[in-house]
């Protein structure tokens, strides 16, 4: 294809070449806006992650595209980039959002594949595609998400594509202003929406895709703010975030046990809605599932008995499963009754918005402000971590910046990069205080500009050790030694509320019961708190101990606390007991040995 044929494609149609430039674009444009999908997110689950699961499903394809090192010139060019788009796209997408989006993704790439340049006609028949091929996907659609936005968007695509006469850009400017306007009508057809006072975070994140279109056909710039109504822009540049996870009576996602009984009595597609009882469901359960196309019938009755939100993509053997439930066996044992799951994931929803709202309060705390007079240290330490007693601890041992995040919902390696250039010292020392942060943090110091090095705390009580050692005068190599052997020599246990039934080698675990982990695993299971508590440090204590630091999450009373406090005293009188308010999420009492 020489430089004059591509001019030509680009006046009649999209090239090839184009179609990449598109997905970049999209790319680029979940990306920029994914904090603010995220706060949009309240459907299914105001769980926070819809900008990140689209943004993810895009990376997947981009990544594809990449891979495929596309010759624009090439016979099959249009077919080699589609393929890789509904196959990258097929295999990257994330959650809900992720997974309705790929199945658009793979109706327009479908249309388009067997085209040499694709023109105003084939692309409202592409957009028409991918909006029933994603309505196809979901089991029960939800009228008022970003199946509503796609679908106005093909039917205005259809109409222009009859008046424009074959302007392939004035089908996509069609498509582009019904989607937004169908979005601004999302919270009409989605109570949950009106409630929180947002629109749909997938439908939003869905304009941006016809944006994408725009820019490459016409060179129409990507915009700088999602397309919200000015109500909906207010409310997320106040800081909206936090108050959406209660309901009209301030019901807050602590009363999991209430709702999930109301989700059981409930049926499906109740009076209150298609939808209704979504939110109530406990866990996200996604998978790979290796099976043939004609036992898909009968796979998706099982899960349609045992959940909502259920998305079911892809095809000639391969599908993206997802589903809300309370029954995750069922789940997974309902792929092994026709072919194989691979990559199972499971995500505890309850938890990830408990600590979803934890982080957004954490972020809104601003670290304290270093007097002028005040010299910049060597080495600074970044710290993630979330609870505000824990933050103003960290601070007063002389944290610079903490990075808000836990165990569900860990910071990306640009958020944590961001802080560490931004900090005051020429060096840095970064405290993941989670298994799960460890590598995103490595990832942060190879590509940071200064000396930066992780010290592989795996929980807060390390990283409270490691403070211990933290000297602002020296380099960071030698603080990163110093601190690394202080949280070495810290025994750790946390106690928290087991979700589902289990084994285990401390008993049986019944759900709703209390367990103590140490590093090593189970520890101790109770009825209650403090007993769990206790039982953890009569596994942890030993000869030589000198002091036991118990740190309040929310979730511990003070009569628990001081039921623990007083078998402390009885059992090892000649231990120091340190108590602090935390305010940890999930997690209410964090314990530490030394």
């Amino acid at each position: 294809m020489t430089g004059q044929s591509e001019r030509t494609d680009l006046a009649d149609g999209l090239s090839p070449g184009r179609l990449v430039q598109a997905m970049r674009a999209f790319s680029g444009a979940l990306e920029r806006h994914r904090g603010t999908l995220n706060r949009l997110n309240v459907y299914p689950v105001p769980d926070g992650d819809t900008g990140t699961n689209m943004a993810l499903t895009l990376e997947s394809v981009t990544k594809a595209l990449e891979a495929l090192d596309l010759d624009p010139a090439g016979a099959d060019a249009m077919g080699a980039a589609c393929r890789a788009i509904a196959s990258g796209s097929l295999m990257g997408a994330r959650g809900n959002s992720g997974v309705i989006l790929c199945q658009i993704l793979r109706g327009i790439s479908g249309t388009f594949a067997p085209l040499s340049v694709v023109g105003a006609h084939d692309a409202a028949v592409a957009l028409t595609e991918g909006s029933a091929a994603a309505r196809a996907g979901v089991m029960r659609p939800v009228e008022g998400t970003m199946l509503t936005v796609a679908a106005d968007a093909a039917r205005a695509a259809l109409e222009a594509d009859g008046e424009a006469g074959g302007d392939l850009q004035e089908v996509f400017e069609a498509a582009r202003q019904a989607a937004v306007s169908s979005l601004w009508r999302t919270p009409e057809l989605l109570p949950v929406l009106a409630q929180a006072g947002v629109v749909d975070a997938g439908g939003a994140g869905l304009v941006l895709m016809y944006e994408a279109f725009l820019h490459v056909i016409g060179g129409r710039p990507m915009s700088e703010e999602l397309p919200l109504p000015p109500e909906v822009s207010d409310r997320i540049a106040q800081g909206f975030g936090l108050e959406r996870l209660e309901g009209p009576a301030g019901r807050t996602s602590s009363d999991a046990s209430a709702r999930r009984e109301g989700a059981r009595a409930r049926p499906h597609g109740s009076a209150e809605g298609e939808g209704a009882g979504v939110a109530d469901l406990r866990y996200e359960v996604m998978y790979f599932l290796e099976a043939p196309d004609e036992a898909l019938g009968a796979f998706k009755s099982v899960w349609a008995g045992i959940g909502d939100s259920i998305v079911v993509v892809g095809g000639e053997g391969v599908w993206n499963c997802h589903i809300h439930t309370d029954d995750i066996g069922a789940a997974i044992e309902a792929a092994l009754d026709v072919g194989r799951p691979r990559e199972i994931r499971v995500t505890d929803l309850l938890d990830q918005v408990e600590e979803e709202s934890w982080v957004r309060r954490a972020a809104e705390l601003a670290p304290p402000v270093p007097s002028a007079d005040e010299p910049a240290p060597v080495t600074s330490v970044v710290a993630v971590a979330t609870g505000d007693g824990i933050r103003r601890i960290f601070y007063s041992l002389g944290v610079h910046h903490i990075v808000a995040g836990g165990q569900s919902m860990n910071p990306s390696t640009e958020q944590i990069l961001e802080v560490v250039e931004s900090v005051p010292g020429a060096e840095v020392v970064i405290l993941p205080n989670n298994k799960n942060i460890v590598a995103v943090a490595r990832q942060a110091c190879e590509i940071s500009q200064r000396p930066a090095f992780v010290v592989e705390t795996a929980g807060i009580q390390e990283g409270l050790a490691a403070l211990l050692e933290y000297d602002p005068g020296a380099s960071a190599e030698e603080n990163a030694a110093a601190m690394q052997a202080a949280a070495g020599r810290v025994r750790a246990g946390e106690v928290t509320r087991a979700v589902r039934g289990s084994d285990s080698d401390a008993g049986p675990i019944r759900e709703g019961d209390w367990i103590g982990l140490s590093r090593s695993g189970i520890e101790s299971v109770a009825a209650t708190l403090s007993g769990a508590a206790c039982g953890l440090l009569a596994k942890m204590l030993g000869d030589g101990d000198e002091i036991v630091t118990l740190i309040e999450g929310a979730g511990a009373t003070a009569a628990d606390t001081r039921r623990v406090s007083e078998w402390m005293r009885e059992t090892w009188p000649g231990l120091a007991l340190e108590l602090h308010h935390g305010g940890q999420p999930l997690y209410p009492y964090l314990v530490s040995v030394e």
